[in-house]
């Protein structure tokens, strides 16, 4: 993993990627939405994880991103990031869509917005993350990654819910099952 992932420089077989979002928790679900519309668009998928305890430094007119960390705990980061790199490779060994791996640091929505303007991402694929008392009061001050994505750049956002088997969901398959 390079401390400067934000250097990216994409070749012209990303152009109208589909980004996908990933964390260690997410969902199939949420890598399963980005693998339909991709097949769908016909275009690949851009694995994005992006370390929040590291930052962007400084930027050169070359492209060159320095960053630096905001936690000393290096070799956590870097086994989060090999996760999350074999998560989306077990979830997309039969999509049948070619895929991408990126690492990036800094702010997520916006560090995702750079990439998604180097690539001209077709959509930005997110999931929603669990509630809880930690969760919200970083919502609070940070707000949402979704949101923040949704209202800064032009590109579709779709948000992933979490897969919580709720009554509609036992409703409906209920319904497939009985054919009605």
């Amino acid at each position: 993993m390079s401390d400067t992932a934000n250097e990216f420089v994409p070749g012209p077989e990303l152009k109208g990627a589909v980004i996908v979002g990933l964390v260690p928790d997410s969902p199939a679900r949420v890598m399963n939405e980005a693998a339909l519309n991709a097949r769908l668009r016909g275009v690949r998928i851009v694995v994005v994880h992006v370390d929040v305890t590291r930052f962007v430094t400084f930027d050169d007119p070359d492209g060159y991103a320095s960053s630096a960390p905001a936690d000393v705990d290096m070799v956590a980061r870097a086994r989060e990031s090999e996760f999350v790199q074999a998560l989306a490779a077990t979830q997309l060994q039969d999509a049948g869509v070619q895929w991408t791996f990126q690492q990036l640091v800094g702010d997520p929505a916006l560090a995702i917005k750079e990439l998604a303007d180097k690539i001209d991402a077709s959509l930005i694929v997110v999931g929603t993350r669990d509630r809880g008392i930690g969760e919200s009061i970083r919502e609070f001050f940070t707000g949402s990654v979704a949101a923040r994505l949704a209202h800064r750049q032009r590109r579709p956002v779709l948000v992933v819910p979490r897969d919580h088997e709720g009554k509609d969901d036992a409703e409906r398959a209920a319904a497939d099952l009985s054919g009605s």
